[in-house]
């Protein structure tokens, strides 16, 4: 496997949660789900940093959610209305600091909307980063999308994706488990445009999404028993690498079943019945002349 295809992408999130809170305001509390972005983000590569700035003692609705998705929550009191946002600044420095410090760190999310952020961008992009941008549709400012190498609009997480296959009934629950994160991460690749989807590649993405994940776990000796499953369930077209000779994922199967053809039968016409064979007579002999 090409050296390309191993590396992956290690990701900082630093969640500016007192811009998210003015575009939820006219939706109602609870609405924004952190573990939402976090499992589009682990799509992307490995996270390594979680944290988000706010005054938390006014958003203490969200507190148990963010630690329950492991997110260090950085507690910054509010000072006043005017002047400027300190947690904007401390984003700025505490993202500059990574970049220079923890030079594995190659990729930097910013979940705001704030055009504040568009100098942080650049900055990070300056250093050899990779920058994602992640805000609301509504409240998030042109000039920071443009800036970042990629956005994502909150809005589109939570709007229903095209489901993939569905998986029988017939399957027990621990493989149907398995089953389901797998085309899941599937999903997660095809979504990123990877233009192979390696086995390999698959197997850390279902990793990513679920540590503990393993295939024993779920009745399968392999992970190449797993795929084959998949394949003989209808969920998935497999490949074999002619070099490696491992599975390659090309997609989704075909969940248009063919109907069957429908037979033709010749209509039977009703024959008169045959004459009954005569069997031929030998021709007469002249009568003897006397």
């Amino acid at each position: 496997m090409k050296e390309s295809e191993k590396s992956e992408s290690t990701i900082a999130v630093f969640v500016d949660f007192e811009n998210l809170a003015l575009g939820l305001s006219d939706k109602k509390e609870g609405s924004f789900d952190i573990r939402k972005v976090l499992e589009r983000l682990v799509e992307k590569g490995k996270v390594v940093v979680k944290k988000a700035y706010s005054d938390w003692s006014r958003y203490g609705s969200y507190k148990q959610a963010f630690h329950g998705a492991g997110v260090e929550l950085i507690e910054i009191p509010r000072r006043g209305i005017s002047g400027k946002n300190a947690a904007d600044i401390r984003i700025a420095v505490d993202a500059l600091e990574l970049s220079y410090t923890k030079e594995h760190i190659n990729t930097f999310a910013i979940v705001s909307g704030d055009s504040d952020f568009s100098p942080l961008a650049a900055k990070l992009k300056e250093n050899g980063k990779h920058v994602i941008g992640l805000g609301m549709r509504d409240s998030t400012s042109e000039l920071l999308v443009t800036s970042c190498d990629e956005f994502i609009f909150y809005d589109d997480l939570i709007r229903p994706a095209a489901k993939a296959p569905a998986i029988g009934s017939e399957v027990s629950k621990t493989k149907q488990d398995a089953l389901q994160l797998l085309l899941e991460s599937v999903e997660a690749l095809m979504r990123e445009n990877k233009p192979i989807l390696w086995s390999s590649m698959v197997k850390e993405t279902m990793k990513r999404k679920k540590p503990s994940f393993s295939e024993t776990h779920h009745g399968y000796r392999t992970f190449s028993e797993l795929l084959e499953d998949a394949q003989s369930q209808g969920l998935v077209q497999l490949n074999v690498e002619p070099r490696s000779g491992t599975y390659v994922v090309s997609g989704f199967a075909d969940t248009k079943k063919k109907k069957p053809a429908r037979r033709r039968y010749k209509r039977k016409t009703m024959e008169s019945p045959a004459a009954p064979k005569t069997e031929a007579q030998p021709p007469a002999l002249p009568p003897e002349q006397e």
